[in-house]
């Protein structure tokens, strides 16, 4: 509604960017490696299954919370991904280094967007500290899903010193775990100072690593587990081994196609770092179960038989 110029529908359904500094000039090569902010922005709804011991009727409301939270992403997400390509009409502009924004492209679009109706960029300014904040919030949701994820792992005895990191203070909340996701993540952000490389190598398995850890208990659902599985009060029935094997197949898929370079030529500053941080990962944990956790680990500890007794 702001902008004066917008571009056509056929542009923004049809149009690639072949002409660019990555190199990449193949319009399906092009759209594989645009999947990824769509699979970036379709997480962190797991967020809700780690928030479930704090829920109450979490076999129900959990579940809900997952779709709800798809469903809204799913719409808003569109809306603003509309709004803003619409409003693209100078791809070279935007990604010029020598824009007012330095060639950070979206700063670049709200900026042009104020400037040519009202002479003034303050506008885009304040939009993207409504984005900013949208971040920040982001940021919380994966802190607190990252730290009561600690303390699950940690009641379970499945972390080092462990009775330190699941304790929880008056409010019930596990600080310890809290304040060191906090640590560690400060502590990563930091590379970007020194290497944006090292940066993007710790980062590259943000997307594939979640869904790779989304798909397992999937498979193991549609596979090991498909006779003696216990649905509970939410669940799709009948479909639920056809929904299955479709997100398996689907994050494999995605597994290769987010491993692809993303620049050519191929350089140390252009390599896709994602399968050798994910594969020095999967080495990490398997090494760990094979020499150590398989000896120990007896699986999470279950306390609602205490809790009835209790009652």
């Amino acid at each position: 509604m702001v902008a004066t110029e917008r571009a056509s529908a056929k542009f923004v359904f049809t149009n690639f960017n072949t002409v660019n500094e990555d190199g990449i000039n193949n319009k399906l090569y092009i759209f594989v490696l645009g999947l990824l902010m769509s699979q970036y922005t379709l997480t962190g709804y797991d967020a809700s299954a780690h928030m479930t011991e704090e829920t109450k009727d979490a076999d129900k409301n959990g579940p809900k919370g997952i779709v709800s939270a798809i469903g809204i992403s799913i719409l808003a997400g569109w809306a603003y991904i509309l709004g803003i390509t619409f409003a693209v009409t100078d791809i070279p502009h935007l990604l010029n280094k020598n824009n007012d924004s330095g060639g950070y492209a979206i700063a670049q679009i709200f900026y042009d967007v104020f400037k040519s109706r009202y002479g003034s960029g303050v506008g885009g300014i304040v939009c993207l500290g409504v984005i900013a904040v949208a971040v920040f919030f982001c940021g919380m949701s994966s802190l607190t899903s990252n730290s009561r994820m600690a303390y699950a792992f940690s009641r379970d005895g499945a972390m080092p010193y462990s009775s330190f990191w699941h304790k929880v203070n008056k409010h019930e909340v596990p600080l310890n775990a809290v304040w060191t996701s906090a640590f560690i993540a400060f502590c990563m952000a930091l590379t970007s100072l020194g290497s944006l490389v090292a940066f993007q190598a710790m980062t590259s398995i943000a997307t594939i690593g979640l869904y790779i850890a989304y798909a397992l208990p999937i498979l193991f659902r549609v596979t090991l587990a498909r006779k003696s599985f216990t649905p509970g009060p939410f669940n799709l029935g009948s479909y639920g081994i056809v929904v299955g094997w479709v997100a398996v197949f689907w994050v494999a898929l995605i597994s290769v196609l987010f491993s692809l370079p993303i620049a050519y030529p191929i350089t140390d500053q252009t390599l896709n770092y994602t399968p050798v941080a994910v594969g020095g990962l999967v080495i990490l944990v398997v090494s760990s179960w094979i020499f150590s956790a398989r000896h120990w680990f007896k699986g999470p500890i279950t306390n609602i038989g205490n809790s009835s007794e209790e009652a």
